[in-house]
């Protein structure tokens, strides 16, 4: 399982900050701390909505990679603050993400197809399907768009949208995007890749019951074949159950001392 640390995102005021100061040494001890907590890849956000990206996400980029060797998910809405980017990774990115929404759908495939990015395909259209059929109704229109652009399922990734439990009929979305996860993986070939932001079903809940719920939901999603997840690193009992999920996918040797 691919682990793609979410921890840069604009809720994070220690981020934040360090991109306001564009402190470069700041942002390069984040990339240190989160390769050395198990990240296979950096999710990196510089705004919610892609205002001031264009000069904020080649600079986080930039900084990002002075001292890590980890591949970066570049998490916007704009599509020129996406191409000022891909420009200066040293290795081509996952682009987060293509959506039913997005106008400039063929711009956006151009630049992944000529950059040699990988892509997140979100099932989202105006909200989150409510369905299941739905939700691979949106999805299979955008793999095809995708691979008419000659972008293989190897290097797409596609996410069946989570919503936090606590609300609404949130357990039965749930259900539906592990029953997504069964349905792309057994009619999809060749195969494509899964994932999910796991910090998204915990969203509103008491501090003290998030690491539960969301190391409980990675490892039931694991069990439809989930391949890779967004998530907080930091998360001991999280990262635990990724270690756990490897082990029992025969991708790790499994040591007691590892859990300690």
């Amino acid at each position: 399982m691919l682990v793609i640390a979410d921890n840069l995102n604009v809720r994070n005021a220690v981020w934040r900050e360090a991109l306001k100061k564009q402190d470069r040494k700041a942002i390069e001890t984040l990339a240190q701390e989160l390769t050395a907590l198990g990240a296979d890849m950096i999710s990196v956000q510089t705004s919610s909505d892609g205002s001031g990206d264009e000069d904020a996400l080649p600079f986080a980029v930039e900084a990002l990679q002075h001292d890590t060797a980890l591949p970066l998910c570049l998490d916007s809405r704009n599509l020129k603050a996406l191409r000022r980017a891909v420009s200066v990774t040293k290795e081509p990115p996952l682009i987060n993400y293509l959506s039913a929404d997005e106008k400039k759908s063929d711009d956006i495939l151009r630049l992944v197809r000529e950059s040699k990015s990988s892509l997140v395909l979100r099932a989202l259209k105006g909200t989150v399907p409510v369905t299941l059929e739905a939700r691979l109704l949106i999805l299979e229109n955008l793999l095809e768009q995708a691979n008419a652009a000659d972008i293989p399922n190897e290097r797409l990734y596609a996410d069946p949208s989570v919503v936090h439990i606590g609300g609404g009929s949130g357990q039965e979305h749930l259900q539906h995007a592990h029953e997504s996860l069964n349905a792309l993986h057994s009619l999809i070939d060749p195969p494509i890749n899964t994932t999910v932001w796991v910090s998204n079903v915990t969203a509103g809940l008491p501090q003290k019951t998030r690491s539960l719920v969301a190391s409980s939901f990675l490892t039931y999603l694991a069990g439809a074949g989930l391949t890779a997840a967004f998530l907080d690193v930091r998360d001991r009992e999280l990262m635990k159950a990724v270690y756990l999920i490897r082990t029992f996918r025969d991708e790790t040797v499994f040591t007691p001392a590892d859990l300690a």
